[in-house]
């Protein structure tokens, strides 16, 4: 870690949409490649463009009472354990770190003083706790 900096590099920003089967057409139009698919989030897709570290789009359907758009972006993370105690050395409400079994990955769910969403995802796969 340089400094104080915790986040690595963006990991991801996820899209709802109506149609997640034309967002992924769309987007494989422009040489993006599907990383991942899941079923969770009436189906759920992550796609990148070639090449190393690219961030992914990631896109899910819509659900409940979300509308289409801008979910939020994702930042990586080597100490996923040292930002939640930034946030809690801040005050700033935070859900996680908790394992996501989907993804196989540690994450941690919070939002930006404007209100919007973010997330910090672990750098490397993570094991169940």
């Amino acid at each position: 870690m340089v400094g104080n900096q915790l986040l690595t590099r963006l990991d991801h920003i996820e899209f709802i949409v109506r149609d997640v089967k034309e967002f992924i057409e769309f987007y494989k139009m422009f040489g993006f490649e599907i990383v991942r698919q899941t079923e969770h989030h009436h189906g759920s897709a992550e796609l990148k463009l070639p090449g190393e570290n690219q961030p992914i789009i990631e896109v899910h359907g819509v659900e409940g009472d979300e509308n289409p758009g801008v979910n939020h972006v994702a930042f990586a993370t080597n100490d996923i354990d040292a930002v939640a105690k930034l946030l809690d050395e801040k005050r700033i409400e935070h859900r996680g770190p908790f394992y996501f079994e989907k993804t196989g990955r540690m994450l941690l769910n919070f939002r930006h003083p404007g209100g919007y969403r973010a997330q910090v995802t672990s750098e490397q796969k993570a094991n169940p706790p």
